[in-house]
This record gives structure tokens, C-alpha cells and sequence, in this order.
């Protein structure tokens, strides 16, 4: 804590008293400079800088407004490698190949759309499926006015990450859009690898 300055009414004071007191100590020497406050030093000013320069020096650009967007489920999709034989995966993209089995996610919430996925997928495998064709649908173009954005096509979206995530991950062998004759971009191919 630091020790408060006398004001110069106080000090003068002080010197009055001084001088008609007696000395406890008579032996130390009497300065009048150790009541004395010193002045203080000069206060350091904080340097400020402005939030925006007064002076731009070199050429005035515009700021460019740069998108940096993921690349779509669909492009996601459809750059994946192919995993099974070129020939049949030609056929299976051009509709060539009947799917073996069906499942139709249309109006189904996340959570009852996952577990029922995972039914399908495991259970055509097990009877021996090799194509199955995944119906989620495109999904609607709605704005309910809410403050977080609503992802168009859900489904359609998540339907791919859950096929590449354990446990299905060990039974499907490649994913692709479906031809437009079973559903199109609302619609995926699955190829499922051979029970062992």
C-alpha cells in the first residue's frame, strides 16, 4: 500500500511542529528533506493507436469476398473410388442392375431412420443381397424462419456417413447415386460385399 503525499498546507505544518519539538534521538542528525514528500515523477502516457490508419500507403484494393463451400454429398458421392469391379459398377450406375432389396426413408426423423437403415443393410447381407437401393428422397426446400439454418435433404445427406461408419462400414463394399429409372439424386445404390 502506498503511503499518501502531504499537501503543502500539511507539510508546513509539519515544519512548525518540528521546530519547537525536541529530538528523541538527539545523536541522528536532523534533515528536514526525510519529511519532506518528494514531487512525483511525471506520469508515462499509454501510446494509443487508432483502430484504422489515418494514412493508407500503397494501392487501394477492394476486399474480396471469397466462398470456401464443401464439396456437395453428391460430388462426395460420386468421387469416391470405385471399391467393386468397373464393369458391374458401370451397369449398377446406369441402372442396368436390379436392386435386390428396398428401403424407403421418406418422412422418417434421424433418430428412427438410423436404426431401421442399419436393419436393412445387416439383414440383406446376411440373406445373401449383393444391390440394395436406399430411398431418402431429396428432401424439401423449407425455411421455417428459426434462427439455425435447416439442412435441405437430411436424409439424403446423412444416409452416405452412416453407410461409412461402423457397423455398416463392414458390409457395404460402394455407394453411388441411383439412375433416375429408381429415384435419382433422392435415391443411393449399395453394394454390399459377400458374407463370409
Amino acid at each position: 500500500m502506498s503511503k499518501r503525499r502531504l499537501r503543502p498546507d500539511e507539510e508546513e505544518l509539519w515544519r512548525k511542529v518540528t521546530a519547537k519539538a525536541e529530538r528523541l534521538h538527539p545523536e541522528k542528525p536532523f534533515d528536514p528533506s526525510d519529511f519532506v514528500t518528494p514531487t512525483p515523477a511525471p506520469k508515462v502516457r499509454r501510446q494509443v493507436f487508432d483502430a484504422v490508419p489515418q494514412k493508407i500507403i500503397g494501392p487501394v484494393t477492394k476486399p474480396q469476398t471469397q466462398i470456401s463451400r464443401a464439396p456437395s454429398i453428391m460430388d462426395q458421392v460420386g468421387a469416391a473410388k470405385v471399391q467393386m469391379d468397373r464393369k458391374s459398377f458401370e451397369q449398377m450406375k446406369r441402372g442396368k442392375l436390379r436392386p435386390e432389396g428396398k428401403i424407403d426413408l421418406h418422412g422418417m426423423t434421424l433418430d428412427r431412420a438410423h436404426p431401421a437403415l442399419t436393419r436393412f443393410i445387416l439383414s440383406a447381407q446376411a440373406d445373401g443381397k449383393r444391390l440394395v437401393l436406399v430411398v431418402t428422397g431429396k428432401g424439401k426446400q423449407r425455411d421455417d424462419g428459426g434462427p439455425i439454418p435447416v439442412r435441405f435433404g437430411v436424409l439424403r445427406h446423412q444416409v452416405p456417413q452412416w453407410l461409412a461408419m461402423p457397423p455398416l462400414s463392414s458390409a457395404v463394399l460402394q455407394v453411388t447415386q441411383a439412375h433416375l429409372r429408381h429415384g435419382g439424386g433422392g435415391a443411393y445404390y449399395v453394394y454390399l460385399r459377400k458374407r463370409r
